[in-house]
């Protein structure tokens, strides 16, 4: 083994007779281990004998089990905040034990970084490539790791059953973000139904949101006129206000969630400039409207006068008139007489 890079130490693990286990470290002084049954070592007391042989020698690695197998850790980190253990070249020299955990005489290399979990934070968090997609945090003590994506997240090294990352070879899987997946859904449901109700906005033939034109007459010899239509006649549709369907994973990052809303904004803007523009049209069909309303009936306030007259009563007002205008003729010839009469006694 070997700490950091220093140079390997070798450690020799034989059995006696007497049911314990004499370890050295580069043919050093041995350390016994007693053990239940010399024939039938188990990992845990593999561990325990290690973890002898290293205090005795002040060597800082932990041994410890998992699955079975032999692992080793680095105590404490180096200056540079990361500490190695590397084991080569183990043979098995325990007869009848088990060659779990030891390599059966093949080589092996095995390099652990002992990191705080502050520092393993801010390492996954600085890595740009899990930008958006994983964020990690303390929680506790433990190593929390958040997916952020909507893509499922398999973590390698992590315990199925426990979700703990303890190293080994097992995995373990992250279910994505539901909530923005479901927000994709929903964003594509609404965008279906934009375009279905712009295709039912018809009356009569005539469907402005399709860019129909709809031309309003205000009076009987149709010289006033007002041309209602969507602006340059476009059909007003997602298409045109540009939102186009997302897929899940297009909100995975908040860069494409934030061009996603800006252009949402920008279909609002859209719309909203649109309805002022038919707003403005049907307030002044409304006033046209208001206006001949108004004539109507005075007009019909003219008819009803005119056909429910009393005959008699406007056959008298009639003669009265025709008096007062015989009167004033009289009068107005007596006028012209008198002045000739003055102008003869010259």
């Amino acid at each position: 083994v070997s700490l950091d890079g220093a140079t390997a130490q070798s450690v020799a693990i034989t059995a006696s007779d007497a049911d314990t286990l004499s370890l050295t470290l580069d043919g050093g002084s041995a350390v016994t281990f007693d053990v239940a049954d010399v024939e039938a070592v188990t990992a845990d007391e593999l561990a325990d004998a290690v973890n002898a042989l290293f205090d005795a020698e002040s060597v800082d690695i932990t041994a410890s089990t998992d699955g079975g197998e032999l692992v080793l850790t680095a105590d404490t980190a180096s200056s540079s905040d990361v500490a190695s253990v590397a084991v080569s070249n183990v043979a098995e020299t325990l007869a009848g034990a088990s060659d779990s955990g030891l390599a059966g005489g093949a080589e092996s290399l095995t390099n652990v970084e002992a990191k705080t979990v502050d520092t393993l934070v801010s390492e996954i968090n600085a890595n740009s490539s899990l930008d958006d997609k994983v964020r990690a945090s303390n929680d506790n003590g433990s190593l929390r790791i958040e997916n952020q994506s909507t893509n499922d997240l398999t973590v390698t090294g992590a315990n199925a059953t426990s979700g703990t990352i303890d190293g080994g070879s097992g995995t373990d899987t992250i279910d994505g973000n539901e909530v923005r997946s479901d927000l994709a859904t929903q964003f594509n449901d609404l965008r279906d139904q934009l375009d279905k109700l712009s295709d039912d906005s018809s009356f009569n033939g005539i469907n402005l949101l399709q860019g129909d034109l709809l031309t309003m007459t205000f009076n009987e010899t149709s010289t006033s006129t007002l041309d209602i239509q969507s602006e340059n006649g476009e059909t007003l549709n997602s298409s045109y206000l540009g939102l186009s369907t997302i897929d899940a994973d297009a909100l995975d990052s908040d860069t494409n969630i934030d061009e996603l809303i800006n252009t949402v904004k920008s279909a609002l803007g859209t719309i909203r400039s649109q309805a002022s523009t038919f707003g403005s049209n049907l307030s002044m069909v409304e006033n046209r409207e208001d206006f001949t309303k108004n004539m109507i009936n005075t007009l019909e306030t003219g008819a009803d006068d005119l056909v429910l007259a009393d005959t008699n009563e406007e056959a008298a007002n009639m003669l009265a008139l025709q008096t007062r205008q015989q009167l004033s003729s009289t009068a107005l010839s007596l006028a012209s007489q008198a002045d000739q009469a003055v102008l003869r006694l010259f």
